[in-house]
């Protein structure tokens, strides 16, 4: 195991009026558990604004979180909890931990070269100039560019070129972990592909782990090894990426997984079109977030949160009903 994260959340309070007096809180992350292991790519699932990229961010503490812990091995010893360290400490291990944004047009400065953008990191860390330079040189070729471009400018590059760029700049101080939010979602269906193969490349070669976050479900079962599903802030489902797709415990997933497009027309599955609008985080109804939308609810759905229980061997659900359900996969 390389990271586990136990009971994480982040409420953003909501302040109105002159005085800004607290009124609520926003459940971007509500609970979370979940853990990734050395050399494993972890998808994380769910509709926009389910807060996919805020756990991401939590987990690194780009954002900070509200509660909770997030407990790193570095060695396979005794862990340290990231959410507990003074800003000091944790910049010592912030070297291990990288991640890759969304868009690789506004990730990346216009006023720096490839050079300052990839050596940024290892500038930080206080690296001598001719170690950046043959650092930058090696990474670029890494990521299958031309070093002769270094001196060039994002705006030289292509979206798939840029998004090399920013894999480098991730790889640059040689991390374990890396938290790739939607990398490919803003590319060509063409590009994404080459995009893909390179994470599972590097990955094969470095022993990276990832967090994956996607809402792009034919992606995550081809990057991924096991995915967590999320919905209104909570993990509904965690399973491996195999026994998800074909034997789904949760009502939410089994409608993610029926939008899938077939690639052969003669290939029918039965559309799921959940009723309702996704639930507010400000103000979730009691009992299942889910219930108002699904289609098995019954009365204790309305009133009691389901527990997270283990519902199959390494098959992870919040279901009240997930052992006795039989719910359609692909």
């Amino acid at each position: 195991m390389l990271l586990e994260v136990k009971g994480l959340r982040k409420y953003f309070p909501i302040r109105t009026g002159f005085l800004r007096t607290l009124r609520g809180h926003v459940r971007a992350v509500d609970d979370v558990d979940m853990f990734i292991g050395r050399g494993e790519t972890f998808g994380l699932v769910g509709e926009s604004g389910c807060g996919k990229t805020t756990l991401g961010r939590c987990v690194l503490r780009a954002i900070e979180p509200t509660a909770g812990s997030v407990l790193y091995y570095p060695n396979g010893g005794k862990p340290m909890d990231l959410l507990a360290l003074p800003y000091s400490e944790l910049r010592t291990v912030r070297s291990d931990m990288q991640m890759i944004f969304q868009d690789p047009y506004s990730s990346l400065d216009p006023r720096m070269s490839v050079l300052d953008i990839i050596g940024e990191p290892l500038v930080i860390a206080k690296r001598p100039g001719r170690e950046v330079v043959e650092r930058v040189r090696e990474l670029m070729t890494l990521v299958g560019l031309d070093p002769r471009y270094m001196k060039r400018y994002p705006h030289a590059f292509s979206g798939g070129q840029r998004q090399r760029i920013a894999v480098a700049r991730a790889l640059a101080t040689h991390p374990r972990f890396i938290v790739c939010d939607e990398p490919v979602s803003a590319l060509d269906v063409s590009v994404r592909a080459q995009i893909l193969n390179l994470l599972l490349e590097l990955q094969g070669k470095l022993n990276l782990s990832y967090l994956f976050v996607s809402h792009d479900l034919s992606v995550i079962r081809h990057i991924s090894h096991r995915v967590g599903v999320m919905y209104v802030g909570k993990m509904v489902e965690l399973a491996s990426t195999e026994d998800l797709f074909r034997s789904p415990k949760h009502p939410y997933t089994e409608a993610l997984l029926s939008a899938i497009p077939l690639p052969d027309p003669r290939m029918q599955h039965e559309e799921i079109l959940l009723a309702g609008e996704i639930a507010n985080p400000a103000n979730p109804p009691k009992g299942c977030y889910f219930h108002p939308r699904c289609r098995f609810v019954q009365e204790v759905c309305r009133s009691e949160p389901p527990a997270w229980q283990e519902v199959a061997p390494e098959h992870w659900a919040a279901c009240h009903f997930a052992k006795t359900l039989s719910l359609q996969g692909v």
